[in-house]
């Protein structure tokens, strides 16, 4: 019978909070509104159009597997890492602060569990703090980990304590977030938030015409993957005619959510579509709509449990991007290919699903609690559903 250990040191907190499914903190001040997306400094053109073509891309490997295939991968040769198991295999996490990362951590100790190569699973919660994640990232390069698997909490913060993880001679593995170098033998990422803001916005701009009011609701500025969903939003609906009523942040707070929409209900009587760089406060944001008399409005969202089953139930006019919670199987399945010698993909660029009318029913769980992602990847595992409740 094999050992399976599972050393989780510092663990945060796993209150379910209203956060992004994706969000790392702004590098600045959340008051301060950007410049135009499209003209910052997040906004990069050629990136935008990969993304944005990588929608359209046939994905690589097992098509019951989404979270093993790849995108055009460029695969890289992994032979300087192998070893004979079984592995220590160390895991330095941003944090497990919202209801994303913690669907997302549920199916990673899931995945780590279906491998006897794996002995041992060193895990270090940062709580969301840079100088904890730096500390962690030194401290498990000196534990003797075979492969480091890296969450990491900021981008530019983060990039030398993975260098140096890397020039410790141990195979990292950057997935999630990424950080400002090569060096790591893998980053693992669903198509990303150009394609995710695209996306939504097309669907807002078929549905409620040119001229049409949208109000866009954002989470906080200076994140990148959410400044890139915006950026992308912003030029479809200048390109459609769509008339852009504003734009605010709320902190992915549902009740600021809930009160900013009823404000612009009474301010401009009437909004056609709601676009969200993140949709934990869909359901908040339609029952605004409710609480004044008036009827849904055309509204983008997320995988997000609650919002899937109010959409089925009242028919909604709506659409979900996604950013998959199974890509947290992954890097697990990444660490041991590499401690093989296997290839993988240089950028392991995975599929980014998008939930619509037709596939709804696909995505939906019954009994599954109101803030579960439906794209965990995790119906078929161990423990399903009770691990995840």
């Amino acid at each position: 019978m094999r050992k399976a250990w599972l050393t989780v040191l510092a663990a945060g907190a796993l209150a379910l909070t209203a956060c992004s499914s994706e969000l790392p903190p702004a590098d600045g001040p959340a008051s301060a509104p950007p410049e135009s997306s499209a003209q910052s400094e997040f906004f990069d053109q050629s990136e935008y159009e990969r993304q944005l073509a990588l929608r359209d891309a046939t994905p690589e490997g097992p098509a019951d597997k989404p979270w093993e295939q790849a995108l055009e991968p460029e695969m890289v040769d992994t032979s300087e890492y192998a070893k004979d198991g079984p592995h220590h295999v160390c895991f330095s996490n941003a944090s497990v602060d919202n209801p994303w990362r913690q669907v997302g951590w549920k199916t990673m100790q899931a995945e780590v569990d279906l491998h006897d190569d794996i002995s041992e699973f060193t895990v270090l919660d940062a709580e969301a703090k840079d100088d904890k994640q730096i500390s962690d990232i030194s401290s498990m390069v000196s534990q003797g980990c075979d492969a480091l698997i890296v969450s990491p909490n900021t981008t530019a913060t983060l990039t030398p304590a993975v260098e140096a993880a890397c020039d410790s001679g141990t195979p990292v593995i950057v997935f999630d977030r990424g950080v400002n170098t090569d060096c790591p033998v893998t980053f693992i990422h669903p198509i990303g938030g150009y394609a995710f803001g695209a996306t939504a916005a097309e669907f807002l701009s078929q549905e409620v015409g040119e001229g049409g009011k949208v109000l866009g609701l954002r989470v906080l500025p200076g994140v990148d993957v959410l400044e890139h969903r915006w950026a992308a939003a912003e030029r479809i609906f200048e390109e459609n005619g769509v008339n852009v009523v504003g734009t605010e942040f709320t902190e992915n707070d549902s009740a600021t959510a809930k009160s900013v929409v009823s404000d612009y209900l009474q301010r401009e009587g009437q909004i056609d579509g709601i676009w969200m760089d993140d949709g934990t406060a869909a359901v908040p944001v339609l029952e605004a709509f409710e609480d004044a008399g008036m009827e849904a409005p055309a509204i983008s969202g997320e995988d997000q449990q609650r919002f899937l089953e109010k959409w089925q139930e009242e028919n909604l006019n709506a659409i979900a991007p996604t950013y998959p919670t199974y890509q947290w199987r992954t890097p697990v399945i990444a660490a041991l290919k590499i401690l093989n010698g296997e290839q993988v993909p240089k950028e392991w660029i995975l599929p980014q699903p998008v939930i619509d009318s037709n596939n709804l029913g696909d995505y939906v769980t019954a009994g599954m609690p109101p803030l579960h992602y439906g794209l965990c990847g995790c119906q078929d595992m161990p423990g399903f559903p009770q691990r995840w409740k």
